[in-house]
């Protein structure tokens, strides 16, 4: 199995796991061309690690766009959710009247 899809498969079964997190924050990384902290990639255990670095590789290449691109949406979904997740409450002004 490919990196990108073991990647995908890691990122939808467990989005809550610290892992998930920090792949997932590489690959919009890599996408959208904006900086990553490689500092993160050192909380990731052993294995997860490796799978990092392979995604890095099969990145490179480019080779696999169907499964970049759908690993990519699946990650900014993540991204999206942690935002909504740490963002308050709106508040309604209508209701304090």
């Amino acid at each position: 199995m490919r990196a990108l899809k073991k990647t995908r498969k890691l990122i939808e079964h467990n989005p809550e796991k610290p892992e998930a997190k920090i792949l997932s924050a590489l690959v919009v990384a890599l996408e959208s061309e904006e900086p990553f902290k490689l500092s993160e990639l050192y909380q990731l255990d052993y294995n997860d690690f490796g799978l990092a670095l392979e995604l890095l590789s099969e990145w490179r290449l480019d080779r696999y766009y169907t499964s970049k691109a759908v690993l990519l949406d699946i990650s900014m979904q993540l991204g999206q959710l942690l935002e909504d997740q740490a963002a308050p409450p709106a508040v309604d002004t209508a209701e304090k009247n």
